[in-house]
């Protein structure tokens, strides 16, 4: 079965893209398959400069997921460029980079250096992240800022933009169009949820930074409902993302109008999860009745 997906900027062989902070730069999973059998890979985000990231511990894991308080830790825009991009450059997938950043200047700085790179197809503005006290949380959530750093962006950029949202808000479809209006090419939804965990031993937080992302399957009934219901209301393309763990998952993601699908989490508990769901995905297509990918796109909304 043909599952190539055609998305602005991306000709994706298939629809299935490792999440940002997820796959890092590929470079432990190219040990293990060939990349170039992915539709895409969304890099670890960027930053003008390195960041260490937030205190340790800030990882715990969750009965259906984990929480990360990761902090956004990266070599910076520079250093990726010199040393991840060359190697990314060797294998036949799309590349998205994940843009992130303290204040506007920052989203500017990483997209200005990035315009000239010809390995990177578009890029995946990061408003959204829930576990860095500045910039993220409080763009994200609401739709002027939103807004205004999507435009902003979109005027620097050579590529097409896609903006990831966050699920910490009470009305998603909102920020969703904002974006729009302000020129998005496309939506990457959802991020992770916020949350909290205790060290019954101590009665504290157990992460350091206190609360943390919150990804895997726990998130996957909530990624499909906010996907759903952004599907009808704009009409940029969606890429879905949250608690993917089979190709079942993902077509549940393409009933619900998203046209691709990242796989974060999962990840860590199969390496190999991308690459068994590019096999899979034709037989689970099959199984429930479609002849072609674009079948599956939309049918909830039908």
């Amino acid at each position: 079965m043909d599952l190539h997906v055609e998305l602005p900027g991306l000709h994706l062989k298939n629809p299935i893209i490792p999440a940002s902070g997820c796959f890092g730069f590929g470079r432990e999973f190219a040990e293990l398959y060939d990349l170039s059998l992915l539709g895409g890979i969304a890099i670890k985000s960027a930053t003008p400069q390195e960041r260490f990231g937030n205190p340790t511990p800030r990882i715990a894991d969750t009965p259906m997921g984990m929480l990360n308080a990761i902090g956004l830790q990266n070599h910076g825009v520079d250093y990726i460029i010199e040393n991840e991009l060359p190697f990314l450059a060797q294998f036949d997938t799309e590349i998205l980079a994940n843009v992130a950043g303290a204040s506007e200047e920052d989203y500017l700085e990483v997209i200005q250096k990035l315009n000239d790179q010809p390995v990177i197809k578009a890029y995946e503005l990061n408003i959204s992240c829930p576990n860095v006290k500045h910039g993220g949380i409080g763009l994200g959530t609401n739709p002027e800022l939103a807004a205004h750093v999507t435009k902003i962006c979109k005027a620097a950029a050579a590529k097409p933009v896609y903006v990831k949202l966050t699920p910490n808000v009470t009305d998603i479809v909102s920020i969703a169009k904002a974006v729009e209006e302000a020129g998005a090419d496309g939506l990457v939804l959802i991020n992770t949820l916020l949350g909290m965990k205790i060290d019954l031993k101590t009665g504290k937080p157990l992460l350091a930074n206190t609360t943390g992302g919150l990804s895997g399957p726990a998130i996957h009934p909530i990624a499909v409902r906010m996907v759903y219901q952004c599907a009808q209301a704009v009409n940029i393309p969606i890429i879905g993302v949250g608690g993917v763990q089979n190709a079942e998952d993902v077509l549940e993601f393409l009933n619900a109008g998203a046209r691709a699908v990242e796989v974060g989490a999962q990840n860590f508990v199969d390496p190999y999860i991308c690459k068994k769901i590019i096999e899979e995905l034709p037989d689970t297509l099959h199984k429930y009745g479609y002849r072609t990918l674009d079948e599956a796109v939309g049918r909830s909304l039908r």
